[in-house]
């Protein structure tokens, strides 16, 4: 008898340019906080950077339980719109709402005023989690064509980073815009602009997607989806590396505009610097062919290398700005391909779940995989330079002392290159996971 043919389904180009719309928005929104979170806080909102050091860990480790919740709902979801496409029609209001309202300054003082910043930031980071678990979750529902996943999720990552550089780039410049000298101001209206172009490409993204199969996705009960993390050890080494990533971006990210300002002594250089970032393009459009001559664990930690390089050269550049600046790219080119390599690996380590527990619990792992690193690792990654600062004697709006500068070096230079070297190690264990997974493809067929 004669094997029946799969018929693969392609997606149209309006389909692929939606999926890029929905990290594009995301990216455009949640980047900010990465990128200027702790420095609103600190020289905008008027909170000690102790304060927002702690504030900012406590936040993001309690908000960050939900990503596995949200996997769980995900999972549990079915509707008339598919399974995840409905949540960016559904969350993409509340989460622009609340990503306004974090950098939004109502005048609150004492015990107020961070009870404020703590409840808006966590309800933002919520909504941040469910539209981030359902970007990464539909994708094996728009098609079964393993290599058009391939080409959705590149179009995905391009709009990512255009989002991110368009939220890192053109933040300051908006802010001084709207603000007219007062950056509260600047900040709040920045946010609702951005908030608006979000929501509207959420929608878009939602008309122009469907999912396929949807009657055919089996419910998983809880108790299941968490026995696929049993024995998983390619998905615990990856979520592992993505989260030790994470820590070390946000580092980099959140003290860059202290960096300039205060070490190099020009704070206009934030936005041309952050624009740089967008030659992170290179490296995620090389991960292909990096992949196809190497592997995929290899191309991680060339990825990681790459970052903490880049750190080494802007060290090594002192105050030559075009030097830091050529710091800066390879230190994005590098980032670009360590952040993708995780989405382009945990579809693997489900597929391990599932051949080692009999279980595939897709929205449980990638949640958990995506969106708790991202989260978790900007916690602690805004935690650890706020709390160095501040041991070396930070004071915002003022003229820093050689003590407090070294710690501003520290935290932008050696903390990324430790942390960054770190994230190598799981990687390295990975490694013979890897050589199995066609082998695991073959046995679960």
């Amino acid at each position: 008898m004669a094997e029946k043919k799969i018929s693969f389904i392609k997606v149209p180009l309006r389909g692929r340019l939606g999926y890029a719309l929905t990290d594009a928005s995301g990216n455009l929104l949640y980047c900010i906080i990465g990128a200027y979170l702790l420095y609103f806080l600190t020289d905008v909102y008027g909170l000690s950077i102790a304060v927002t050091g702690t504030l900012l860990l406590a936040t993001r480790l309690l908000d960050a339980v939900d990503a596995p919740v949200w996997g769980f709902i995900v999972d549990h979801t079915k509707s008339k719109y598919g399974q995840s496409r409905p949540y960016f029609m559904w969350l993409a209001i509340p989460f622009a709402l609340f990503m306004w309202l974090t950098f939004t300054t109502p005048g609150f003082s004492g015990t107020a005023k961070v009870v404020y910043i703590a409840v808006v930031y966590i309800l933002a980071g919520i909504f941040y989690t469910g539209i981030q678990t359902a970007i990464t979750s539909v994708l094996p529902n728009l098609t079964n064509d393993p290599n058009e996943r391939v080409i959705l999720n590149t179009f995905r990552m391009v709009g990512g980073n255009m989002g991110a550089f368009v939220a890192t780039a053109f933040t300051l410049p908006l802010v001084a815009f709207f603000g007219n000298g007062n950056d509260q101001k600047g900040f709040s209206l920045t946010l609702a602009v951005y908030g608006i172009i979000a929501i509207v490409f959420f929608f878009i993204a939602f008309m122009n997607l469907r999912e396929i199969n949807i009657e055919k996705i089996k419910k998983i009960p809880i108790k299941q989806s968490i026995l696929a993390i049993k024995g998983n050890w390619p998905w615990i080494l990856l979520v592992t590396a993505n989260l030790i990533f994470w820590i070390a971006l946000t580092i980099r990210q959140s003290t860059l505009v202290y960096y300039l300002q205060y070490f190099i002594g020009n704070k206009d250089l934030v936005p041309l610097v952050n624009g740089l970032t967008v030659l992170q393009i290179a490296g995620m459009v090389s991960i292909p062919f990096m992949v196809k001559f190497s592997n995929k664990y290899g191309t991680m930690i060339i990825g990681l290398i790459l970052a903490a390089l880049g750190h080494v050269i802007m060290f090594l550049a002192g105050n030559v700005v075009s030097a830091l600046a050529a710091g800066w790219i390879v230190a994005s080119i590098g980032s670009g391909i360590a952040c993708s390599m995780p989405f382009a690996m945990l579809s693997d380590t489900v597929d391990y779940g599932e051949w080692k527990n009999g279980i595939r619990a897709s929205g449980f792992l990638t949640a958990i995989g995506s969106a708790f690193c991202i989260k978790a690792g900007s916690g602690i990654g805004g935690f650890i330079p706020a709390m160095v600062m501040d041991a070396f004697g930070y004071i915002p709006n003022v003229i820093q002392s050689a003590q407090s500068l070294m710690g501003i070096q520290i935290v932008f230079i050696w903390l990324p290159i430790f942390i960054f070297l770190l994230g190598i190690i799981p990687m390295c264990f990975y490694r013979k996971y890897e050589k199995n997974e066609a082998q695991i493809i073959r046995e679960i067929a």
